[in-house]
């Protein structure tokens, strides 16, 4: 079944999961949701242009372009399987608590200066994610950058299984999806399953040189590839400042970086030592860093008439709130804001972790801070000014104009915080 499926995949290797996005002679895929079941859309998609669609209900089954399987989505994973198991590039595997898709994007501008390089496309990490990304490599890649991500334990052992990555890396690991992994121990048991499986090809792995919670868990038989500023790392990279900006110092080459806070400074260290381990020369790793410029809601700079925001709405924990907050102590401003939205998926933890943040807050010298969500409303005890959600904090900035100010925005995607910068 899956050979006679890839050989159909073949002629035009092309997935499409939404009717949406269809492109001419793709293979579509109805898969289901919480919300939605995918055969029903399996008729419009073939309308579009799908060469097939593949269904798992015989209701929605009326000619020969309908491939009818047993579950559509385990198909699509069996799928990127055995592509997998064709390609010849090497794929190096990321996963972590923070700094996933930045350092992902850090390593392909870096590795496309020599190789044919892809990377998995924005944050599809998950386990439709993953298969999808397998899915649109190609022949002439020479590596892939998949990355990874996890709210449960044996979700990277599953997603390891169809990547099968040749080298890996593991940011770091901090308080998120503590719902899923149950404890920071939770999360520490789940991320490093990708260390497992690479013990299983005796592959290497990057780790920073310091993070010894993360060393202490690597197998004998992976290669340790440390990088950082300790004189025993395989690369040593040095931190060479952040006024905003990440600065670092390779071989006495002074690499500029456009991302802001010196928590970055992991993700480009591991950047640079990925180019090393591959080839790369000096000059194109600086090329590569120097011209990645931060999208899509994660660590961008924005000026507006009369404000600098810095904008991290993508995602938000304990662990990367923290950092943020500390950066911007470092940052030179007379006049600091603060907008905050609630952290998800932290479970038993979730007020205690909202307190600790707000305690952050009130020591960190900044002029104002505004908090966004219910957990934040409910805990707030009255110490700055806390909205139920974001159009009440648009209500008041409508009447109420912040200026002159360095403002840093930062919390889950859900919340929606980016719609603030527009009345800022």
């Amino acid at each position: 079944m899956i050979t006679d499926l890839y050989d159909r995949y073949l002629q035009n290797p092309k997935i499409c999961t939404d009717t949406r996005k269809i492109t001419l002679g793709c293979l579509f895929f109805a898969l289901k949701g919480p919300h939605f079941n995918g055969n029903e859309f399996a008729k419009e998609a073939l309308n579009k242009g799908a060469s097939y669609a593949i269904v798992d209900d015989e209701f929605y089954v009326t000619d020969d372009r309908y491939i009818l399987v047993k579950d559509s989505l385990t198909t699509l994973q069996d799928l990127a399987r055995f592509h997998r198991n064709q390609l010849k590039c090497k794929i190096l595997g990321i996963t972590g608590s923070n700094g996933k898709t930045t350092s992902k994007e850090l390593c392909l501008h870096v590795l496309k200066k020599k190789y044919n390089t892809m990377a998995t496309l924005g944050n599809l990490n998950n386990h439709i994610g993953v298969p999808l990304s397998i899915l649109s490599i190609t022949s002439d890649t020479e590596i892939a950058i998949i990355e990874m991500g996890a709210n449960h334990i044996n979700e990277i052992e599953f997603l390891c299984g169809i990547a099968k990555p040749d080298y890996g890396v593991i940011t770091n690991v901090g308080k998120a999806h503590l719902e899923g992994f149950g404890s920071l121990e939770g999360v520490l048991k789940g991320k490093t399953e990708l260390y497992r499986y690479l013990a299983t090809k005796n592959a290497p792995v990057f780790v920073k040189d310091n993070d010894y919670k993360l060393i202490d868990k690597i197998p004998e038989e992976c290669r340790i590839i440390r990088f950082g500023e300790l004189k025993n790392s395989n690369y040593i990279i040095q931190y060479n400042g952040a006024q905003p900006f990440v600065n670092v110092l390779l071989n006495e080459i002074q690499i500029q970086s456009q991302l802001i806070g010196d928590y970055n400074f992991d993700n480009i260290a591991l950047s640079i030592a990925v180019g090393m381990e591959f080839g790369v020369e000096s000059i194109d790793i600086k090329e590569g860093i120097e011209s990645y410029v931060s999208s899509n809601n994660r660590s961008q700079i924005k000026k507006t008439n009369t404000n600098t925001i810095l904008l991290d709405a993508y995602n938000s924990n304990p662990m990367s709130l923290k950092k943020a907050i500390q950066n911007l102590e470092n940052i030179k401003h007379e006049n600091k804001i603060i907008i905050l939205g609630d952290m998800f998926e932290l479970g038993e933890e979730t007020n205690i972790e909202h307190q600790k943040i707000i305690d952050q807050c009130l020591k960190s010298g900044v002029s104002n801070v505004f908090l966004v969500g219910k957990i934040f409303n409910a805990i707030n005890n009255s110490s700055y000014t806390s909205f139920d959600n974001i159009e009440n904090l648009i209500t008041l900035l409508k009447t109420q104009s912040i200026e002159d100010a360095f403002v840093l925005i930062k919390g889950s995607r859900g919340m929606k915080l980016e719609q603030v910068v527009d009345y800022l």
